[in-house]
């Protein structure tokens, strides 16, 4: 059941496609949670904010964020005047942690007209973007993705579609490998990569997520890796570079069960401290941006086979993934240690905020 909500204001200005008054309608759907008994959520029309605000006040009745004084969202005894309830005012720069995004960073509130419209797609955008990712993602296709991103939006895509076609496309580049056409199979990994931000991305910003769409999306990332490394040390052996049987075989096991493994770790860590092992410490953050998931190991391969030696490159994304998961090992024990003292563990970001 939908929470009550109020919505203050017209704004016929759209933002991702559709009004801010929709918008903020999806996003009290989405969330799903019951208000308390006699409150209802309040929207102020005027702005376009991070949805981050709503789930901090579903948790928080009687608390509204504002931006200069005027109510942005909140939670409010039904029909009461939103300024009278505790009030948290964005504008004074405060910095806010983002579990579900693993970032610590001030939410964006922005005055919707057609003027800002686009900025404020813009902010929304990278918005959504993990704080907490590899260096590809984070540094080297935003702006593309971006584009890629507004461009389904306009024309009524929606994030299953874009999952669906980089799924296509990452089973293409499989095959490719399989039979030598690195370059030709990169290129298709390359745009499957780029469409794995934007059907996320997408989601977010036209608040379309969906649980299968989410459980399809996260089961390709987790199941693929492991075959495309495979394929590509088969298709060795059209470039006359094939790996000698038992350099195959170790090859192989060090980045599946070196892939399964980190992920075995990264899941425990969750489990036994609740937030991912790579928020703990500015160190394990730091090292997300190049442990040995797809993208790095993508980057790895790309090199050495401009370097006219992708069997090199196969060797030496099995040697990062042994260390990355020694790395992991470490940290996993690390954390248990100073569990055991009494510590709490508690992510960095969440420590350096206000």
């Amino acid at each position: 059941m939908s929470a009550p909500i109020r919505l203050l204001g017209e704004n016929s200005t759209p933002i991702w496609g559709m009004t801010n008054a929709e918008r903020c309608r999806r996003m009290a759907d989405k969330d799903g949670k019951p208000v308390a008994p006699g409150h209802e959520l309040v929207f102020n029309l005027a702005y376009v904010f991070d949805p981050m605000l709503l789930r901090w006040v579903i948790e928080q009745p009687g608390t509204v964020f504002a931006w200069g004084g005027a109510p942005v969202i909140g939670q409010v005894p039904a029909g009461s005047d939103p300024m009278a309830a505790t009030v948290i005012d964005l504008s004074d720069g405060r910095k806010l942690y983002n579990r579900q995004l693993r970032k610590l960073e001030q939410p964006f509130v922005r005055e919707l007209t057609p003027a800002t419209r686009r900025e404020i797609e813009r902010k929304s955008y990278f918005g959504a973007y993990k704080g907490v990712t590899d260096a590809l993602t984070k540094y080297l296709w935003p702006e593309l993705a971006l584009w890629l991103t507004r461009g389904a939006a306009s024309i009524g895509m929606t994030p299953n579609m874009v999952t669906a076609i980089g799924a296509a496309l990452c089973v293409y580049a499989t095959y490719l490998f399989a039979y030598g056409h690195y370059w030709q199979g990169m290129l298709a990994g390359f745009i499957f990569m780029v469409l794995d931000t934007v059907d996320g991305k997408l989601a977010r910003c036209t608040i379309t997520s969906s649980k299968w769409g989410n459980v399809a999306d996260h089961g390709v990332d987790l199941i693929h890796p492991p075959f495309w490394w495979y394929f590509w040390g088969v298709g060795l052996g059209t470039w006359g570079l094939a790996l000698s049987n038992q350099t195959f075989l170790l090859v192989m096991v060090a980045v599946v069960a070196g892939y399964v493994l980190q992920r075995v770790i990264e899941g425990m860590f969750i489990k036994d401290f609740g937030m991912d092992i790579h928020v703990w410490q500015k160190f394990d953050s730091d090292f997300r941006l190049i442990t040995a998931r797809r993208n790095p190991n993508f980057a790895i391969l790309f090199f050495a086979t401009l370097a006219g030696r992708p069997d090199i490159g196969l060797i030496a994304l099995a040697w990062w993934t042994v260390i990355s998961l020694v790395v992991h090992a470490v940290r996993l024990v690390q954390a248990y240690a100073v569990k055991r003292s009494g510590r709490p563990i508690v992510s960095w970001m969440e420590e350096a905020q206000p």
